[in-house]
């Protein structure tokens, strides 16, 4: 009897073991995620430290509304004037962003290793004292002794997403260029152009097109005309297989990355972002679109 009791009392663990270990994270996979394409929210996991209450939120959005009407009625009234360019002229600039003022760096974010413990790399958008904007700062790739990081060393800065009154998305809508002209002064060192292309679903949240900025030292301004068929497609940094061109209609982010493995200070003067038409350019994208056969690459 004291066997039995003792076969059935075992049973019913092992019962209680399996259920244990269906219902756990690690029935189906090892790791914390279980779903492989799902993304929890835009910003992949990076929490903002300043969590404001309910109260303070409602107390903001408040405080808003008054220059929210004005940016509507600003919108209606593009609206019933309707009037929109018919005609590019090529060779002319037209200027997307300039950083001459205090008032141009709200439009623009900075983001290094170091804000969120993952390096010790540090950065800023300033304006110097030629009237410039100054993104400036130290690469470092030394790595947290955690554990948990294998590589360090970025700094980044960003346009902030265009938005219509009452905090509705917008795009910008380049269709009608071909180059993207930015006029810089660097420090020799190479530089990511970033374009983000952001689109409505998960998956598609983090699509961005680069392209390598070359810059010259000393004291000479730089004007680089860069086709938008020549930006590559990628996604989280990586580089994807099937590579497609950009839809120029759907632009959200403009960023320039400082992340050429060289510890150091770094030193890019901006004057201006533009984009700008050239009639005689015909090339669409100037890479491979072909798929590959199955079980070769991602198709």
């Amino acid at each position: 009897m004291v066997i039995m009791r003792s076969c059935r009392v075992l049973t019913l663990l092992d019962k209680e073991k399996f259920k244990l270990f269906f219902n756990s994270k690690s029935f189906f996979s090892t790791s914390n995620v279980r779903q492989l394409f799902w993304e929890s929210d835009f910003k992949g996991g990076y929490k903002s430290k300043n969590i404001l209450s309910r109260f303070q939120l409602i107390k903001d959005g408040f405080s808003e509304l008054k220059n929210e009407f004005k940016l509507f009625g600003k919108e209606v009234l593009q609206k019933c004037e309707s009037d929109p360019i018919l005609l590019y002229q090529p060779g002319v600039i037209d200027k997307q962003w300039v950083i001459h003022k205090k008032e141009h760096l709200d439009q623009w974010t900075t983001t290094c290793d170091s804000d969120n413990g993952e390096g010790f790399s540090t950065c800023d958008l300033t304006i110097n004292a030629s009237g410039n904007g100054l993104f400036s700062g130290y690469l470092s790739t030394q790595v947290p002794k955690d554990g948990v990081i294998k590589r360090s060393g970025y700094c980044s800065v960003r346009t902030k997403r265009i938005r219509k009154s009452f905090k509705r998305d917008d795009y910008l809508n380049w269709g009608q260029y071909t180059h993207l002209v930015i006029k810089c002064r660097g420090d020799g060192r190479s530089y990511m152009l970033n374009i983000t292309t952001s689109g409505y679903f998960d998956q598609l949240w983090n699509d961005m097109y680069h392209y390598v900025l070359y810059t010259r030292g000393g004291p000479y301004w730089q004007i680089t005309k860069i086709p938008f068929s020549k930006f590559f497609f990628a996604s989280k940094g990586r580089i994807q297989d099937m590579q497609n061109k950009m839809q120029l209609n759907k632009i959200t982010h403009f960023g320039i990355t400082a992340a050429d493995k060289i510890n150091g200070p770094f030193s890019l003067e901006i004057d201006y972002i533009g984009v700008e038409y050239d009639p005689l350019h015909m090339e669409e994208f100037a890479y491979e679109m072909y798929r590959l056969p199955k079980n070769m690459a991602a198709n």
